[in-house]
């Protein structure tokens, strides 16, 4: 009634005597041990959502496999006929692929410094400082957000381009920075809350300065 499985073990242990005259002599012994059932169904589980989150990654490389004359084709073989990787050749030779690679790597890597070094330093104001426009300020961060990200094309395109930063890294990192910074700052700042005060005034007072602390 309580779920719990049951399983035993017959273990043979030879036991040798003192003497070197007398033979060994084996001794059986039972072992029981109780496995709860909840343990095999968290196992299924497991599997199961193993398999709901692969499945979609297998489809999207079968899909990629198929020849050009079945993208839409209705068939959900993971090995679909006529399968080749002439698709990825494509890509590789014909493309500019490994450049739109770089980009991308560029872009995302300064965006994530420039948006983490920002965050971290403007959350650590707000958390831990009282200063004119505190709330002010914490409001106008939060009021960015409930801006469609469709209305901010426009004035972003106007001003990369009076900065004359069209077609190049930093007006894409700039882009990518201001429209991800406020909510960036949002969170750090969540996240210096749940550290008690008492911590860093340990730290300054073992002469820590207040970077390090």
């Amino acid at each position: 009634g309580l779920g719990i499985s049951v399983v035993s073990l017959e273990v043979a242990v030879t036991v040798k005597p003192c003497t070197s005259l007398a033979a060994p002599v084996p001794i059986p012994l039972k072992l029981t041990v109780c496995i709860p059932a909840s343990s095999s169904i968290g196992g299924g589980s497991l599997i199961a959502a193993s398999v709901v989150c692969v499945y979609p990654l297998l489809r999207m490389v079968a899909v990629s496999l198929r020849p050009g004359d079945r993208l839409v084709s209705t068939d959900l073989s993971l090995i679909p006929a006529g399968a080749s990787g002439l698709s990825y050749l494509r890509v590789f030779k014909e493309t500019d692929f490994f450049l739109w690679l770089w980009n991308s790597l560029v872009i995302t890597g300064a965006t994530s410094f420039i948006g983490v070094s920002l965050a971290a330093t403007a959350g650590y104001a707000f958390s831990r400082f009282k200063f004119p426009g505190h709330k002010l300020g914490l409001t106008l961060l939060l009021g960015t957000q409930m801006i469609p990200a469709g209305m901010l094309l426009l004035p972003l395109f106007l001003m990369i381009m009076r900065l004359g930063l069209i077609n190049t890294y930093l007006g894409m990192i700039v882009a990518y920075s201001v429209t991800s910074l406020p909510f960036s700052v949002w969170i750090l700042k969540g996240y210096y809350d749940t550290i008690p005060r008492s911590l860093e005034e340990a730290a300054l007072v073992d002469g820590a300065t207040r970077f390090g602390a």
